[in-house]
Formats: C-alpha cells, structure tokens, sequence
C-alpha cells in the first residue's frame, strides 16, 4: 500500500473550502438539515438512526412524523411499538429501527433523566450507537468537535490520497490528526453531499470537480 499524501492544514482548508462553495446551492444531507432547523440532540440521535441505510428524503418523513409523536425522549420510551414502526416506515429495517428507538429512550429515561449524553463514550454506551451515530450527536446536537465518518468520508479521504485507510474507524483517527480541527464538525456535511453528487462511488464526476486538481484519484477507474 502506498504512503498517504500529507496535505498541510492550509491545503485541507483549501479542499473543504472548494467543496463547500460548489455545494452552496444544494440542499444538506437530512440529518444537518434537521440540524439546522433544531439542534436538539435528541432530533439528531434520532434522525441519524432512521438514517442508516435510508435515503435522505425518507429519512426527513419519517423523522417528522416519528417528532409529531413523540418530541421527547419520555413520549418515545412511551409510545407503542406499532407505531413507531408505523411512522418510520419505509426506512431500512424499520422494525428493527422502531425498537432500538424506543430500547434507547426507556434507558435514557431511566438512567439518565432523559437527557442525550454529550459524549462519544456515553452515546456509545447504548445499545445500536455506533461512532457515526455519536459522532453526529456530538458534534450537529452539543456543538463538540468531532470527525462523523461514513461511507462518504471514507471514501473521499481515501480518493484524495490523504489517507490509506480500510475501515472507517481508522479513517476518523487519521482525520483527526490531518484536519484542523475547526473543520471537524463540517467535514461530513462536505463530504457527504460532495460524495452524493459529484464523488459518486462508481465512475465519478472527475470532469465537474470543483477540487480535481487536488485529487490523488487513488482507486478511481472510471470517470465522468
């Protein structure tokens, strides 16, 4: 395996910068757009496991509907079963879905006074979070630096050559390290939308790219 490329926090700046410009009229991925609208950190917990394996419109439905019921923590440990899957569906896996929400709210509810943790540690302490979940209510929901690493930013960090990575937990601690860490809160919004419509996973859109001249293109066979 080749040696990554070490890009100095002037030129990662650069990178997300040209990224974010070219993103400016495109509407954010669903869970930063119910960021936007509401940090709440229980919204974010809560829309980011609808979201896993769900795309982004759905994902927004059924988020709203599932806050019409339930816009605490308490009304979620209270709510049936039924319909919370009822208001969820079609999410991916949405039984499944339906009862890890409601198995985290009863033990929110009752060991932590119905208050999100703040923390990578304590978010990962319940059943069904996993780091991209954490990372996400850390850093959209309390406002705290954190690098969310999904199939994106993965992907992209290896595209450019910063990384050499092959699982995204050793993507996340090679950011760390890399990117300034006023970014760290940005860099999954970027690379999530960048990654959705210009560095798809399949044949990208090299000719489009706002930052092709930047890019290692490691991997890349085909493009557009």
């Amino acid at each position: 395996m080749k040696q990554a490329i070490t890009p100095t926090p002037a030129e990662v700046t650069r990178v997300l910068r040209g990224m974010r410009k070219a993103l400016a009229s495109e509407k954010l991925p669903s869970v930063s757009e119910i960021a936007r609208q509401n940090h709440d950190p229980y919204r974010i917990l809560v829309s980011t496991l609808i979201s896993l394996r769900t795309r982004d419109e759905v994902t927004e439905a059924a988020s709203e509907r599932l806050f019409a019921l339930a816009a605490t923590v308490d009304e979620l440990a209270e709510l049936d079963l039924r319909r919370i899957e009822r208001a969820i569906y079609p999410a991916g896996f949405y039984r499944t879905k339906a009862r890890t929400l409601r198995d985290i709210a009863r033990r929110l509810r009752d060991e932590n006074g119905g208050r999100v943790p703040d923390s990578m540690d304590g978010l990962l302490a319940l059943k069904g979070v996993g780091r991209k979940t954490a990372a996400l209510v850390v850093s959209l929901g309390w406002g705290k630096p954190a690098i969310c690493v999904d199939t994106h930013v993965h992907r992209i960090a290896n595209r450019l050559g910063w990384v050499r990575t092959r699982t995204p937990d050793a993507t996340e601690a090679a950011l760390m390290r890399l990117v300034p860490r006023r970014w760290w809160i940005a860099v999954n919004e970027i690379w999530v939308g960048y990654g959705q419509r210009v560095c798809t996973p399949l044949s990208p859109r090299c000719s489009v790219c706002a930052m092709a001249a930047d890019c290692a293109r490691v991997g890349v066979v085909r493009t557009r």
